[in-house]
């Protein structure tokens, strides 16, 4: 018996409501971080920390937000968003403070890596995505978490220069200093005179504080349980997505996806520069990524309405390559950094919907927070390795190529094993009455 069966008299919020503050969250949780790159420089030089210290903590910080993710879902699915979400954003505001304030790598890390990272797993997609599937009907679901996630791409499009023009404000600071003074509270023994990045960082903190307000818009009514429902424990959710073929598959291809847009993220501006080009190119091609992402994460949210999404996912995944090794191949110049990253911005984050609409048509929607943050620590899993191994063979080759023809080839895997998945729901048997 399909478990996404639901009473029609269940009450619901407006689905206007879930995707303003559902996308208004996103915007904030994934507009920030963004743009944590902005500050290597300024706090490695005003520390007198290595890059190695603030890109290990940027890396726990990925680490920690898979890692979590699969807990927040549980906890998101059990006792409601709202709870979720307002712990998740007071996380990420105190990880904001915590990173302004930490003196020592060790701090730092703990702050900007291991608390963020977690604030991140309760404030962004896999949250947020549940909501959406308990309360859009199923003929519009996808489309929803296109919008979502265009949302997402529309905070790093956004937030990005807003952070960079912040920490390049240094009257901020001396605004803090007169409130402190107001205050009693010595702000003048935490900052460094003229460090504008970190009251960039805790004006930034402010900002994460809004996602409480609006947690409240996803605070979803209590209902009774769905007729005919097929209601799991956690185990049994697990047991079963675990050993469904389509949800390893899934898996796999969201492994692919933290990989490629990882390691190009990271990795592509040093790239770039080893071949000549000016830093100024490489600032624009991650703004135009950027920007093209909210196309196309919403133009995948909306095909996934009319088209079988598994073919949607291969369709980008394929894509990928091709943009790839068409880069690798053709001569490079500015232009052609800029039109492979308005191609690839167009695929950047498109998997996200359809791949958590499948989910939702497989599973339903009880344990759907969930099992989103299982195949979510996959793709973090791939990002570690993407951004990881960029640096480890670039050092041992002395060239990214390798990296390059590798995330190629994983982009060609990625789009064979999506042909296989199964879109339906899982068939779940009811006991059989006993003969007379």
């Amino acid at each position: 018996m399909n478990a996404s069966i639901t009473s029609p008299a269940a009450p619901r919020l407006s689905m206007f409501q879930v995707l303003l503050c559902g996308a208004m969250i996103v915007t904030l949780s994934m507009g920030i971080r963004h743009g944590f790159g902005l500050w290597l420089q300024p706090i490695t030089m005003d520390r007198g920390w290595t890059r190695e210290t603030f890109a290990f903590a940027l890396a726990i910080q990925n680490i920690a937000w898979g890692i979590a993710g699969p807990f927040t879902g549980m906890l998101a699915d059990r006792f409601g968003p709202f709870r979720v979400l307002a712990v998740g954003g007071l996380l990420y505001a105190l990880g904001l403070v915590l990173m302004a304030l930490s003196t020592s790598g060790l701090a730092f890390t703990g702050s900007a890596g291991l608390l963020i990272g977690i604030a991140q797993s309760g404030t962004t997609y896999a949250v947020i995505y549940g909501v959406i599937a308990r309360n859009v009907a199923p003929d519009k679901r996808s489309w929803a978490m296109g919008v979502a996630a265009a949302a997402g791409s529309f905070g790093q499009f956004l937030m990005v220069p807003v952070e960079n023009w912040l920490i390049s404000q240094v009257a901020w600071q001396d605004a803090l200093f007169a409130l402190g003074r107001w205050l009693s509270v010595p702000v003048e023994n935490w900052l460094i005179a003229g460090a504008g990045w970190q009251s960039a960082l805790l004006v930034l903190a402010l900002s994460a504080l809004l996602i409480l307000p609006l947690a409240f818009g996803l605070r979803e009514p209590k209902v009774a349980k769905p007729v005919h429902s097929h209601s799991q424990s956690i185990v049994q959710a697990l047991r079963e997505a675990f050993g469904y073929r389509s949800f390893q598959l899934l898996m796999a291809g969201y492994f692919v996806c933290g990989f490629q847009v990882v390691f190009i993220g990271v990795h592509m501006p040093s790239y770039l520069k080893d071949q000549g080009l000016s830093p100024q190119v490489a600032t624009y091609a991650l703004a135009l990524i950027g920007l093209f992402n909210v196309f196309g994460t919403y133009g995948a949210g909306v095909l996934g309405q009319r088209y079988p999404k598994r073919y949607l996912l291969t369709a980008i995944y394929g894509l990928r390559s091709v943009a790839i090794v068409t880069f690798l191949l053709t001569p490079l110049t500015p232009m052609s950094v800029y039109l492979f990253s308005a191609v690839m911005g167009v695929l950047w984050l498109s998997t996200v919907p359809p791949t958590n609409a499948v989910l939702a048509q497989i599973f339903g929607v009880q344990h759907m927070s969930m099992l989103s943050g299982f195949v979510f620590l996959s793709h973090q899993v791939g990002s570690f390795l993407g951004v990881w191994l960029g640096g480890k063979l670039y050092d041992s080759t002395g060239s990214y190529d390798v990296v390059w023809w590798l995330a190629v080839a994983l982009g060609v895997a990625a789009a064979l094993v999506n042909l296989p998945v199964r879109e339906g729901p899982i068939l779940r048997g009811e006991p059989r009455p006993q003969a007379a």
